[in-house]
């Protein structure tokens, strides 16, 4: 059971990856103890344990957890840099800034603000950007900032401009709800942080417009939505999350887009609160998610 924001205090969480090899999980159980740290939950991964990659969560409570960092970063840095080993450590109780990006469509962008309203995403949401206005109202009730940056013809390098200087420096990862825009690889470049996608079919599936029509159109049994992060190829990046509905013949595609939404609004805020949360590891175009 995840943590809730409140229950966070003096919990750290420690993010190891590396070459798999023997005395890893004694090094890392060893190190917190010196540093009179308690672990809570100890998630680990080897893809081949003779010569492969090793993957491993472990979040720990220490008392005035904030003072201590520095210290702790150093035993790290010496004990597992040593053993060539990447680690990142983050302080539980303050959580990331997620700025989302919505289009027209509203039912993902809603679901991650009412989750976020009831305490279940451990994230600030520093502001909504939109290329339209139909969602300003919706989004101003929740007491987010809304901006609208318009993004018409071929030519996006000026709102993606306006977007990056709103971005820049004030989040720690941006998620796509329903973005209906093809972000550049410039833009990826400047933002320089995660951006999170929920793409409405199981990739590569009916890729482009009109996806439930194309899946009725083929008689599909199955509709599902895929959540990934955004990378230069263009939904093709390391997939977080996917998920299913069951359909039938005598569904229609607006039927289909329904029920499709659903399990996109479920897909994306599970990939959403994994990352918050720092469950997802990524390793080349996969991710190790401890979910």
């Amino acid at each position: 059971m995840p943590l809730r924001p409140h229950s966070l205090h003096d919990h750290a969480c420690l993010i190891v990856h590396g070459p798999d090899q023997p005395g890893l999980v004694a090094a890392v159980t060893s190190l917190i103890t010196r540093n009179k740290g308690n672990i809570v939950t100890l998630d680990q991964y080897s893809d081949n344990p003779e010569g492969g990659a090793f993957f491993q969560r472990v979040v720990f409570h220490r008392p005035d957890l904030a003072a201590a960092m520095p210290e702790i970063e150093a035993d790290l840095d010496k004990t597992l840099g040593a053993q060539g080993m990447t680690w990142q450590l983050t302080d539980q109780s303050m959580p990331k800034r997620m700025a989302i990006l919505a289009s027209t469509s509203d039912h993902c962008l809603l679901e991650l603000l009412w989750r976020h309203r009831r305490g279940e995403l451990n994230v600030t949401i520093p502001m909504v950007i939109s290329n339209h206005t139909n969602t300003a109202e919706s989004v101003r009730s929740f007491g987010i900032p809304f901006f609208h940056i318009p993004s018409q013809g071929p030519d996006k390098s000026a709102a993606e401009a306006e977007i990056v200087k709103l971005l820049t420096g004030n989040v720690d990862f941006v998620v796509l709800a329903r973005y209906m825009q093809i972000l550049s690889d410039d833009f990826l470049t400047q933002v320089g942080v995660p951006v999170i996608n929920i793409h409405h079919s199981f990739l590569p599936a009916f890729i482009g417009a009109g996806p439930y029509k194309k899946a009725k159109e083929r008689g599909v049994k199955l509709i599902g939505a895929t959540s990934h992060y955004v990378t230069k190829d263009l939904d093709e990046g390391p997939i977080i999350e996917q998920d299913v509905a069951r359909v039938t013949h005598a569904m229609s595609a607006t039927d289909l887009q329904a029920r499709g939404a659903y399990v996109e609004r479920a897909v994306l805020s599970r990939a959403v609160q994994w990352h918050a949360e720092d469950r997802v590891i990524r390793h080349g175009n996969q991710t190790i998610v401890f979910a």
